[in-house]
């Protein structure tokens, strides 16, 4: 459902495998595979909001930090990944990391977040695979994964665990928290439900509530990954190479990246061409089109997880700043401190009026700031000298 630009075409190369080999049933980060970057937190029972369980036990948070977190302790800047993301947001694909950092435009030396003057934070969210318990996790009971056990968790559950780790950290009060599409709904769920410990937000291509629209398309993805029978029921890490729901979980993720594009862009960028000499009318060939979408299938099969990709949709949907607090304009009616609130003209996603809506309700937002872009929703990517000046400027007054 959320881009998280993650596998757009800015983002850095992938590590590993490549496309002639077959596809792990997981790519999930799993117990004794080599760490890279991460720094992990054991913050205990987590109490759920929605799932009948109640309590998620023995969860441990994967994160990694960059600077040094002055005396004052009020430059601390955290980073929140969208879907498909994860702790790494600078850096090279290394052990331990399938991929180059996904916002390495946006956060790194001598950019508007710069390690020489923030200490910055990002962590893998409650229910991700790289490294915070997930389903690929092993369950307490048996030690297996969780798999298709894995309980519902929301947005509101992700924050949760974020302030746990904010205080482990010693962060009383972020300076800025910033983050894409579901990053910027973990931002805007940060600063309702403790106003008083963020300094500043920046939602990026973001909404106060998901529509009903966004959980069709969302629907259509699990219903893909769940229709997958190598699914199994979410019970597939035990599954060769090759024998997992990379199918579904590819069909999931050609849905969503139609999304994260404007059709203008496709039409541009491939029309009705071909790929390559190959004839696709009823001679076996693909439009290139299809083949675009079917590489970006593939390429997110090799380093993501099905299940994760299943309970965080389903977080995503739970998304509504307003919801048992009186709507979504009273909700944002408890922050009034700083926000940049950023859309990008072209997004069909989460498009501009989900942006003037956070503007009208955010009293310290100054208006939204508009990404012009042919590209849609990773236009914020895509663009990112235009982002980096908004939030390079927006950075500076507070």
């Amino acid at each position: 459902m959320d881009d998280d630009g993650i596998e757009s075409d800015a983002y850095a190369a992938d590590q590993g495998p490549g496309e002639g080999t077959p596809i792990p049933a997981s790519a999930a980060w799993r117990e004794g595979d080599h760490p890279g970057h991460r720094q992990f937190f054991a913050l205990g029972d987590l109490p759920l909001e929605a799932d009948p369980m109640g309590v998620l036990p023995n969860v441990t948070m994967a994160y990694e930090t960059w600077g040094e977190l002055n005396a004052a302790k009020d430059n601390a800047v955290y980073i929140a990944h969208a879907l498909t993301g994860d702790s790494h947001v600078f850096g090279p694909a290394e052990p331990g990391h399938h991929t180059g950092g996904w916002w390495h435009a946006f956060v790194g030396p001598g950019k508007p977040i710069d390690p020489e003057r923030h200490f910055i934070v990002s962590a893998n969210v409650i229910g991700g695979c790289q490294g915070t318990t997930g389903p690929a996790s092993p369950h307490p009971e048996d030690g297996q994964p969780w798999g298709g056990r894995f309980p519902y968790v929301t947005m509101r559950d992700m924050v949760a665990a974020e302030i746990r780790l904010a205080d482990y950290l010693g962060i009383d009060r972020w300076r800025l928290i910033a983050g894409p599409s579901m990053g910027g709904m973990r931002a805007i769920e940060w600063a309702v439900t403790v106003p008083e410990r963020v300094g500043a937000i920046a939602p990026v291509g973001s909404t106060a509530a998901v529509t009903a629209d966004q959980i069709a398309w969302s629907t259509a993805q699990l219903a893909a990954i769940k229709a997958d029978p190598k699914f199994r029921d979410g019970n597939y890490y035990d599954a060769a190479d090759g024998n997992g729901p990379h199918v579904g979980i590819g069909i999931a993720r050609m849905i969503a990246h139609t999304n994260y594009r404007s059709e203008g862009e496709l039409a541009d960028r491939f029309g009705r061409r071909y790929q390559g000499d190959s004839d696709p009318l009823g001679k076996g060939g693909l439009f290139a089109i299809q083949s675009y979408l079917q590489h970006h299938a593939r390429k997110l099969a090799r380093r993501f997880d099905a299940n994760t990709y299943v309970r965080l949709s389903q977080a995503i949907q739970s998304h509504d700043v307003g919801r048992g607090r009186g709507g979504v304009e009273t909700a944002l009616a408890r922050y009034t401190g700083p926000a940049l609130v950023v859309a990008v003209d072209s997004d069909r996603l989460y498009p501009l009026k989900n942006s003037i809506q956070l503007d009208r309700g955010f009293a310290g937002s100054a208006g939204v700031k508009v990404v012009h872009s042919p590209v849609g929703h990773d236009g914020f990517l895509v663009e990112s000298g235009q982002l980096n000046a908004f939030i390079s400027e927006f950075e500076r007054e507070l």
